[in-house]
């Protein structure tokens, strides 16, 4: 039998029906990297739940900020969502990645960002950029990995709390 990272792993759109399993994951996600900083601090309480139930909610909302998810064996495992042209023409912004940390180091990470590029790409994007929490180093070696660099045209956060990160699309990234 194939060990559950083996498993056929699918990128789709997500829609309103995957809202609560989002948010689950979301909240899952956020509490084990803030964990590795803050270990005794409570983060998948259910006002941060409801907190993050909202924001996806709005990202799926009639506004329909373009939302992916990866789903195996019918579980979503992991969700990115993007927004384009907000930090000017041509560039599209990773706004959220998350893979549900049973997951990761599986490629769900991959295969959402390979979307998101293809996604960029088709919308004629010719640049992509990200904020990423600056003690997060599990994530901010993904992006390393995949090609991401700090954007020279995007200073720190004032709280130095994130790390701007800038991608070109012109040419196929790592993937």
């Amino acid at each position: 039998m194939p060990a559950p990272h083996e498993e056929t792993l699918r990128v789709r759109a997500a829609g309103p029906a995957d809202l609560a399993a989002i948010a689950r994951l979301h909240t899952a996600v956020r509490a084990a990297y803030q964990r590795a900083r803050f270990p005794d601090a409570p983060f998948d309480t259910a006002a941060e739940h409801t907190r993050l139930h909202t924001a996806w909610h709005r990202a799926l909302g009639p506004d329909r900020t373009p939302v992916l998810c990866a789903v195996r064996q019918g579980t979503v495992v992991g969700a990115a969502a993007y927004r384009q042209d907000v930090h000017g023409p041509a560039t599209a912004e990773l706004h959220q990645l998350h893979v549900d940390p049973g997951h990761w180091g599986t490629g769900v990470g991959r295969a959402l960002h390979t979307a998101c590029l293809h996604a960029w790409r088709a919308a004629g994007c010719s640049r992509a950029v990200l904020d990423v929490l600056w003690h997060n180093h599990r994530a901010r070696s993904f992006y390393a990995r995949l090609g991401w660099r700090p954007d020279p045209q995007r200073r720190p956060a004032p709280d130095a709390t994130h790390l701007a990160l800038t991608l070109p699309l012109t040419a196929p990234a790592a993937q």
